[in-house]
């Protein structure tokens, strides 16, 4: 949809609904494309939701990290940390 810069003014909340639909809203000035209105997407960070359906779908259980058990004995983390008085 093209759409003159007065118009796009007076419908702007209209023309924003219809860019976060999908459609392409184009802005002209003067009868010369000027802007496009496009939906955002998000950036950065992670989706948990789609990376545990994908973790579902794949089959993968825990955390992924085979760990081993000696790590879960809190004497051992404080002997690896120093904190034994020994």
């Amino acid at each position: 949809m093209e759409v003159g810069l007065r118009d796009a003014k007076a419908r702007l909340s209209e023309l924003v609904a219809a860019a976060r639909n999908g459609e392409r809203v184009i802005i002209t000035k003067h009868g010369h494309p000027a802007v496009e209105l496009v939906r955002c997407e998000r950036r950065g960070g992670f989706d948990f939701a789609k990376l545990e359906e994908d973790r579902r779908r794949l089959g993968i259980e825990g955390d992924g990290e085979r760990w081993p058990q000696e790590f879960n004995d809190p004497a051992f983390s404080r002997q690896v940390l120093g904190l034994d008085d020994d």
